[in-house]
């Protein structure tokens, strides 16, 4: 009989990574500047970077229709699973490991295409998940979702919920979330993020239609059997646009954090009140385009706008510990938060309804709290900042289109030789006539434009490794 030897290190006890933030200090692990190139698109870059569960292994869904998985804390290549379409999202199998080959795979949203379980290895096609509209057509989810014990799949689209048993391929069951005649709650437009609470009692949701004072865009559901237990408001009068991500504290199952569409803010809620939010993690100094420094919700001093909204999903963090956040921005900037800092606020809202304490009732000003650290990362805008589960690590990817490049190709050509030629000989012959008077301007030039369809460039598109677990020098 084979015996089989066991390491002790093998049934260690789990501990939280130590982040060595409050120092201020950062350092760069490994940077990457030159992506995996890509034909058919020349300016390709990384949006959005996941960590595998119980390995050094991260995915990476590039802007054009690729993944790239990176490993072992290297950020060398190691395997890219092209797709047929443009990848809308994509989620790591919660206890996959390349050391089980059997949970070493991953779920992708592909446009126009079924929702694919592929292997982390290979990338072949394990199992396939359809979702059919009423045209018969394949629709690719905007969000995924696995639940606590890893056996449902949750996927949102418009006005949907699509659950799947994933050890069942085949058609799942359509939870519908808009609002009905019988019922005026529920959520309008597509679901773009879910999120399972710490127990796996219930699930957020939330849409990209703005919210409104009469209908809400994040709401709460029951898991045993998908109907709506809350609804998360008070955002109407602050925020305009639609949620981008959706997360609730791992260590508290009351937290819930939302990210809005053209906002530097992340916006956070105790559920125990969620009509109002309790407080609102936001940068320092910023100011939108077309504001004010002496209007709400700006504090910057100066008169320089700094902060331009953007329609590009910016992703935030949140340790396993529960403490800090991450998330970057649209000038490349990281952001660091604790979340403790929002329990005071919290414990004091809960006290005012009570009437034992003054907290943020709906009617008063919301806490704003300021990063602990904030620093320099990239050069770009930042899609995703996103911490390892085992190690003091944060790995960020960046990149944006630009198309300040593209119009810098348009060309205009002078008078001679061009269209304009003999108009203007014969404006230019009774110009001394008609001296004076108001006539019909002449174009300066023609326009040229190339005959290649244009393409947007990037600034900066690089992933780095950051280090905040070493300790600060001067102490």
């Amino acid at each position: 009989m084979d015996t089989i030897s066991l390491n002790s290190h093998e049934y260690e006890t789990w501990q939280v990574p130590a982040y060595n933030i409050t120092s201020g200090n950062t350092r760069v692990l490994l940077s990457r500047t030159r992506l995996y190139p890509d034909p058919d698109f020349q300016y390709n870059f990384a949006r959005r970077a996941l960590w595998q569960t119980t390995d050094d292994i991260n995915s990476t869904k590039y802007m054009s229709i690729s993944f790239v998985n990176l490993g072992h804390l290297t950020l060398n290549h190691a395997l890219t699973l092209r797709q047929p379409s443009p990848i809308v999202d994509f989620l790591w199998y919660p206890r996959a490991s390349r050391h089980s080959p059997a949970t070493y795979c991953f779920i992708a949203s592909v446009r126009e295409c079924p929702v694919k379980l592929l292997d982390g290895n290979d990338g072949r096609l394990r199992a396939s998940y359809p979702i059919v509209d009423h045209r018969e057509r394949h629709i690719a989810p905007h969000s995924l979702l696995f639940n606590p014990t890893a056996d449902k799949l949750y996927c949102g689209f418009q006005d949907a919920i699509e659950i799947f048993d994933i050890h069942r391929p085949g058609e799942g069951e359509r939870l519908l979330t808009r609002p009905s005649k019988k019922s005026k709650e529920g959520l309008k437009g597509i679901v773009s993020s879910l999120s399972c609470s710490a127990r796996g009692t219930y699930f957020a949701a939330g849409t990209l239609t703005s919210a409104s004072p009469v209908a809400d865009n994040v709401a709460l559901f029951d898991v045993s059997d998908g109907m709506q237990v809350l609804s998360v408001g008070g955002i109407w009068t602050y925020e305009s646009g639609g949620v981008v991500q959706a997360m609730f504290n791992p260590t508290n199952e009351y937290r819930l954090y939302a990210a809005f569409r053209r906002s530097p803010c992340v916006w956070a809620w105790d559920l125990r009140n969620a009509s109002v939010p309790v407080c609102r993690f936001e940068p320092k100094e910023v100011t939108a385009v077309g504001m004010t420094p002496d209007s709400d919700g700006c504090n910057n001093a100066s008169n320089v706008l700094r902060y331009s909204p953007t329609n590009q999903k910016i992703h935030f963090d949140i340790e396993r510990g529960g403490r800090w956040m991450s998330r970057g921005d649209q000038e490349g900037n990281i952001a660091i938060y604790d979340l403790h800092a929002n329990q005071q606020f919290a414990d004091t809202t809960m006290d005012g309804m009570s009437g034992f304490g003054t907290g943020n009732a709906g009617n008063g000003p919301v806490n704003v709290i300021q990063p602990i650290q904030e620093f320099k990362a990239h050069s770009d805008a930042i899609g995703s900042a996103t911490f390892h589960p085992l190690k003091p690590v944060l790995l960020s990817v960046s990149g944006s289109r630009h198309f300040d490049a593209v119009a810098s190709n348009i060309s205009f050509t002078g008078s001679e030789g061009s269209a304009y030629s003999d108009l203007d000989s014969a404006l230019n012959s009774d110009e001394g006539e008609r001296e004076g008077a108001q006539h019909w301007q002449r174009p300066r030039g023609v326009i040229v434009r190339p005959r290649a369809r244009p393409q947007p460039t990037v600034c900066d598109a690089s992933i780095k490794l950051w280090d905040f677990g070493f300790e600060n020098p001067s102490t």
